[in-house]
């Protein structure tokens, strides 16, 4: 089992200002008018893809907190088989693992599906949103920062 080399909260005592950066590069998709929703799933999926324990878990409960169905949560990382996800979810998604993934490329097939779900503007705040969750994971495998816990709620009584 790993250790944390450094937790996510030093980070923002050692470097504020390239905490503040990152933080602000991550907001201005959801400030711009994207779905937060949206964001998370995206999120989740680079995190995932990345192997950022501490991100995944983050993003998780962020998304939970929003509302997103936890059987969508379950299914981000097979969304193409599972029928949960709308199209334009679906061309996110499609971006994120295309921009996280760039050894592969970005095809025109991916972006012509991205450019069909998202205005220019929109694109362009939505590769900022993936930009940045990659910047966190850099982060977060780095120093392997401890997974965020969830907060426990009182199991519901079967019926």
């Amino acid at each position: 089992m790993s250790h944390a080399r450094e937790e996510y909260s030093d980070f923002q005592v050692l470097a504020p200002d390239a905490y503040e950066s990152v933080l602000a590069l991550g907001g201005f998709a959801a400030r711009a008018g994207l779905d937060r929703s949206l964001l998370e799933l995206i999120k989740l999926r680079a995190s995932q893809i990345n192997g950022c324990a501490f991100c995944v878990q983050h993003h998780i409960i962020q998304a939970e907190r929003l509302g997103v169905p936890v059987d969508k949560l379950d299914l981000v990382v097979v969304w193409r088989e599972a029928p949960q996800f709308s199209s334009r979810e679906r061309a996110a998604l499609a971006w994120t693992e295309a921009l996280t993934l760039l050894t592969a490329g970005v095809g025109d097939e991916v972006y012509e599906q991205a450019r069909a779900e998202f205005s220019d503007k929109e694109l362009t705040y939505l590769t900022s949103a993936v930009a940045s969750i990659n910047v966190w994971n850099r982060f977060g495998v780095a120093y392997r920062w401890t997974p965020p816990a969830r907060q426990t709620q009182a199991p519901v009584a079967a019926s």
